[in-house]
């Protein structure tokens, strides 16, 4: 099988840029990923995900949209930046359905983001969990805080009123990330058929 036949939808931005994708990574045959996005190892993108590295910033180049090893991008999930900024998600982050990470914007390691998140112009640390629903706007966020769900976050005074993550949200952001891995390791071998 040929990448464009298991990849229908990656294709090049109007500056020239081409995805990169890890050979271990899986990206749905219904994602849409465009321009310069780097896909690192073991990647699980799932159906109907839109990437898209395509605005040209007054340098004239893309800056770039990262993926890296082990993060899991669930349905729907919607990843952009405005020219000139760049977005890295972190090894193993795990992205629910529906989301939308909107950059400039950096994710590190171990992060969960709910159902419908959405995350502008902001960083969030090391193992964040967000819960269904919320908004992080123009903000950075500690590593290990817990942002509950329905919740708007773009101020000194609600980020004070967060608390650290839980055993049991630590424990469940470990299963969803070990989950996420399974079925990228089931598609992968679906797909990747001799």
């Amino acid at each position: 099988m040929t990448e464009s036949q298991v990849y229908p939808e990656v294709r090049s931005n109007p500056n020239g840029d081409t995805p990169q994708i890890d050979p271990s990574a899986f990206v749905d045959p219904s994602a849409t990923v465009i321009g310069n996005v780097k896909i690192g190892p073991r990647v699980y993108v799932g159906p109907r995900a839109v990437i898209r590295a395509d605005e040209i910033g007054t340098d004239g180049k893309v800056s770039p949209v990262i993926l890296e090893e082990e993060c899991n991008i669930q349905d729907g999930v919607i990843i952009h930046a405005v020219a000139g900024a760049e977005v890295r998600i972190g090894k193993r982050v795990f992205v629910s359905h529906g989301s939308i990470i909107h950059g400039p914007c950096i994710i590190e390691k171990d992060s969960f983001l709910g159902f419908r998140v959405t995350v502008f112009n902001s960083n969030l640390g090391e193992a964040v969990w967000v819960g269904a629903c919320s908004t992080i706007l123009e903000t950075n966020i500690e590593s290990h805080t817990m942002v509950p769900g329905a919740r708007m976050i773009h101020s000194p005074d609600q980020i004070n009123q967060l608390h650290p993550i839980s055993s049991e949200q630590e424990e469940f952001r470990r299963e969803t990330i070990e989950m996420g891995q399974r079925l990228r390791e089931g598609y992968f071998k679906l797909f990747h058929k001799e």
